[in-house]
């Protein structure tokens, strides 16, 4: 991985991160600006373009607002995120409704928008909770703990903010494809507010796509246009390990999947659909 960082454009935008003309910006991704208003700070910008924010902590607002509007005793079963265009620097706003209200079962739908473009459309599952410890059972490998790693210095792979905010650590027979890594934050996603649970867990999950990269970046183009998680338990946040699968077919397709753990086990999957492109030399 190392040696893989990509070259940046600068953004065309008039709205951009807080903290992009070197001044001061909180210890957090994002500043909320009204009911349903953000910014975001440097913290959050992507590793493709300084313009943009990066999905993890966009994904991981997006569901934190889902938590604090429309608080439930459900838990998440499954959350989707779809790209629908740039999820510009600057101001934004998300939206929460209720799709489908029920006493066991219900679907939230939740986007992010800037004026009058969505950048993300979320749908969000969450499932009455019950007793069923004495059949549980799962078949994914446990990660060893985050201190049997070696530090990873993320940064020098990828660009960004959001790359920057994250402590990372890497097993040592971690390769171009495959790989086990364990991250971390000290950020809220919020300046001055509390992360709610799951979204504190969610806010890192979409760079799985970056940890065992099969191609350098400059060379292949390989965003992910969506990030899709299962839970099997509700996680807890802290540090979050990936157990990271990404391939490359032959006609400009690719997935990036993980089995997701925290540090009691493993908690459930995320896939992210890949357009892969090769760059003009």
């Amino acid at each position: 991985m190392a040696g893989s960082r990509i070259l940046m454009r600068m953004p065309n935008s008039d709205n951009l991160h807080i903290g992009h003309d070197g001044g001061s910006y909180p210890d957090a991704y994002y500043v909320r600006t009204g009911e349903t208003g953000f910014s975001s700070t440097l913290h959050s910008q992507g590793a493709w373009q300084p313009g943009e924010q990066h999905l993890a902590a966009a994904s991981g607002l997006v569901l934190a607002e889902v938590e604090r509007r429309l608080p439930s005793d459900k838990l998440v079963s499954r959350v989707s995120f779809d790209v629908l265009g740039v999820i510009h620097s600057g101001p934004f706003t998300i939206d929460v409704r209720m799709l489908r209200p029920g006493r066991s079962i219900e679907l939230i739908e939740a986007t992010m928008r800037h004026g009058d473009q969505i950048s993300i459309q979320a749908r969000v599952w969450r499932l009455m909770a019950s007793d069923t410890s004495q059949v549980q059972g799962q078949e994914w490998p446990v990660l060893p703990q985050p201190e049997a790693f070696p530090a990873l210095l993320f940064s020098e792979v990828w660009d960004g903010g959001f790359i920057g905010s994250l402590e990372a650590r890497q097993a040592a027979d971690a390769r171009g494809g495959r790989g086990q890594t364990w991250l971390r934050t000290p950020y809220p996603l919020v300046h001055g507010e509390v992360d709610p649970p799951v979204a504190a867990f969610v806010k890192l999950i979409d760079t799985a796509n970056g940890l065992v990269v099969r191609e350098r970046p400059g060379d292949v183009f390989f965003a992910n246009v969506d990030l899709t998680i299962h839970f099997t338990r509700q996680p807890e946040a802290g540090w979050i390990g990936f157990d990271t699968r990404a391939s490359f077919g032959p006609t400009g397709l690719g997935e990036t999947f993980s089995v997701l753990s925290d540090i009691h086990g493993p908690v459930g999957t995320a896939a992210q659909s890949l357009t892969v492109r090769i760059r003009d030399k």
